[in-house]
């Protein structure tokens, strides 16, 4: 008999049970297990079928050899009644069971998921990055990240920041991607003030906004690595979204079970 596919998703040991909770319920449509990790609570990757490496605070810019720069954050914009609905509810929760620590990077944090992310390209495990945790994905292959990106943007071209999926992205074709997404472009929301800059060995851009400003990524050569600026876990109505998690539990089967 077959187990339950095993994905780790990583986050803060203070804060993101939201995030977490909307994840592992992603995952649990797909048929899959969710498996918390966090700088104080450990998993054996050798014990995973596949990976999200997940969203949170920026990442240290000492990864990627600058200096932390003030930050621009513009008001957020907050589209069908269900949309509205999920995003409210979502909203209050965040807001509720939000646990800040007070500092801006969180260095622990950063050496576990870069770790895990070379283990996963060691063994090619499956791996989707949200938010954060696409930017750490083309960090950990030598890429840099904008640390603000409100010069990408003007009066009439304002950087939404919604939980409900306010902004249009354009997904490259012939892309993993589009080929999981069976889209070329969709409305995705937008919780983050930074994006990719430099790419990282073997990474291509696989959505990206009118602007320029990149909105996913992905790794050659690679069965499923893929990293979405977006919070997909955050939009469980929409079926688009979900193909990205069942994308990477399939993979997972995959590799688990080749001979099926």
């Amino acid at each position: 008999m077959k187990q339950r596919i095993r994905i780790g998703v990583t986050g803060p040991d203070r804060g993101g049970l939201i995030a977490w909770l909307m994840t592992a319920l992603a995952i649990w449509r797909c048929g899959a297990r969710a498996v918390r990790i966090t700088p104080k609570r450990r998993s054996d990757p050798d014990k995973l079928d596949a990976l999200v490496i997940g969203g949170g605070t920026d990442v240290d810019p000492f990864h990627y050899g600058q200096e932390s720069e003030p930050e621009d954050r513009q008001p957020g914009q907050h589209n069908t009644l269900t949309d509205w609905a999920v995003g409210l509810v979502l909203g209050v929760f965040r807001a509720v069971f939000a646990r800040h620590s007070g500092q801006d990077y969180d260095p622990e944090r950063d050496r576990l998921e870069k770790d895990i992310i070379h283990h996963a390209l060691l063994k090619r495990l499956p791996v989707l990055g949200i938010c954060r945790g696409a930017q750490l994905m083309n960090v950990a292959l030598g890429g840099s990240l904008h640390q603000t990106i409100g010069h990408f943007y003007t009066e009439e071209t304002s950087n939404i920041r919604s939980i409900l999926p306010r902004k249009t992205i354009t997904v490259t074709p012939d892309t993993s991607l589009q080929r999981i997404l069976k889209t070329d472009s969709c409305l995705v929301n937008a919780l983050h003030n930074q994006s990719i800059n430099n790419l990282g060995t073997d990474i291509a851009v696989s959505a990206a906004e009118s602007n320029g400003v990149v909105q996913a990524i992905e790794k050659r050569e690679h069965p499923f690595f893929i990293g979405v600026q977006w919070h997909p876990e955050y939009m469980p109505q929409s079926r688009t979204q979900q193909r990205l998690f069942m994308g990477l539990v399939r993979c997972a089967i995959a590799r688990a079970y080749p001979e099926h």
